[in-house]
């Protein structure tokens, strides 16, 4: 009797062990900037989902576009943005202590793979090489796009490049426009242009012009699935996450 006991609950071990899993197993629902980081997330997303058991539903947009969203009410776990969380911390949207820094991309200038790399080496040769460009791709919504906008205005000449402009609906469509000859060159993260194959990074802007796009995370303080949402930002800030987000063009901060 006691030897048909031992066997029925050596049989059912496994069983019990998986329910437990399972039980255990969250759906993190997580708001992703689009483009720069993709490549490392669709690498390493998919280890997390292995490792843990939890199924991660990721949806992809533009980072001002996601924060409307978020402040609007949006449901989430996680927040990856191309724009530091900080503000939303603030407005009581993000948890103070769940805030990552995955890295920062700096603005480039990109050319269709084999055409002439344009001097852009000093500000006045950025310049030059704008007007007398035909036609220039960069992002419609995203954060490096509204800053070459601005940059435009900085330089003088906003007004002289209107009809030259491309601006492009998806993150990557800088990069694909010069890829495809849409435009003749893109100004947008470097992470993004290196993300196209047919894509040439020519350099990153003159000191003097540059700036950079920063990737933070944080767990939203109404997630459903935080203490999962907190592994996944855990599992995106180990050195093997780190090392591919400085591949894909993607350098660590350095506090």
């Amino acid at each position: 009797m006691r030897k048909s006991l031992f066997n029925a609950a050596v049989k059912a071990f496994p069983i019990v062990l998986l329910q437990g899993i399972v039980a255990e197993a969250a759906e993190v629902k997580v708001l992703c900037s689009t483009a720069a980081i993709v490549p490392v997330m669709n690498e390493f997303v998919p280890q997390f989902e292995r490792t843990t058991g939890h199924k991660v539903t990721i949806r992809y947009e533009f980072g001002p576009v996601l924060i409307r969203e978020i402040e609007a009410g949006a449901a989430f776990d996680v927040a990856i943005l191309s724009l530091d969380v900080e503000d939303l911390i603030k407005r009581g949207k993000i948890a103070a202590e769940t805030r990552v820094v995955l890295g920062r991309t700096a603005i480039g200038v990109g050319v269709r793979k084999g055409a002439p790399r344009p001097d852009i080496s000093t500000p006045e040769a950025f310049k030059r090489t704008l007007l007398s460009a035909k036609s220039v791709a960069h992002s419609r919504d995203g954060s490096s796009g509204r800053y070459f906008l601005n940059l435009l205005e900085r330089l003088g000449i906003a007004e002289d490049m209107k009809t030259k402009l491309r601006p492009q609906p998806i993150a990557n469509s800088p990069a694909q426009a010069v890829a495809t000859g849409q435009a003749e060159m893109a100004v947008t993260g470097i992470a993004i242009i290196l993300a196209v194959p047919d894509a040439e990074l020519v350099g990153s802007l003159p000191s003097e012009l540059q700036s950079y796009v920063l990737f933070t995370g944080g767990v939203g303080v109404a997630a459903k699935e935080a203490e999962a949402g907190r592994a996944l930002l855990n599992f995106l800030t180990t050195p093997e996450a780190a090392a591919a987000f400085k591949a894909s063009g993607v350098e660590p901060v350095v506090p």
